[in-house]
């Protein structure tokens, strides 16, 4: 047994090289070029990471800049959105005053002038919101529906294809662009 572990360490021994110095030498160099080369590619690296991070930054400055840009547009224009329409309604107001100065002027009123005075101003008015997208909401003798009815309240239907049906209509409702914007407050036939 003890042959077996003598021949067994001399083996190992055998196995291990001598290395000599200029072997040393040799891998020492190696090592070292080993690291520059390293050395090389870890300033690569940081020169790389420092343009991403410049290029983040820049990125990130530049979407605040157009997020405050946005935020500034949009609230003029909130600011200045009904301007187009006050424009609009400006006729109108100049056809009442009008028509309250004739009044005003005129001691014995014709009161079928004056009826059509209003009339026109009237027109002019619906032919303004129509063309703006609103329009009223048709509810007479039309069925009861939620989306564009509010019911004030039910009396007896005066016959019986009224009966869940509008029988009158005490406030009239708008849409919007078929948004509603005023619900028509309605009696409903029971």
């Amino acid at each position: 047994m003890e042959n077996k572990e003598k021949q067994q360490k001399e083996e190992v021994i055998d196995n291990n090289e001598v290395i000599n110095e200029d072997e040393v030498l040799e891998i020492t160099e190696m090592a070292a070029d080993e690291l520059e080369s390293d050395a090389d590619k870890m300033a690569d690296l940081e020169q790389k990471c420092k343009t991403l991070e410049n290029d983040y930054l820049r990125l990130f400055a530049e979407f605040d800049n157009y997020r405050k840009r946005t935020l500034k547009e949009k609230s003029e224009l909130i600011k200045s959105a009904g301007e187009k329409i006050l424009i609009n309604i400006l006729p109108l107001v100049d056809d009442f005053e009008r028509a309250l100065k004739v009044m005003d002027e005129t001691q014995n009123c014709d009161l079928q002038t004056f009826k059509e005075g209003i009339n026109l101003i009237y027109s002019k008015f619906i032919s303004f919101l129509n063309q703006n997208g609103v329009k009223a909401i048709d509810a007479e003798g039309k069925d009861f529906d939620t989306e564009f009815h509010e019911a004030v309240t039910t009396i007896p239907a005066p016959s019986e294809e009224l009966k869940g049906k509008v029988v009158e209509s005490i406030q009239k409702g708008y849409t919007l662009h078929d948004k509603v914007i005023r619900f028509s407050k309605v009696v409903i036939g029971e």
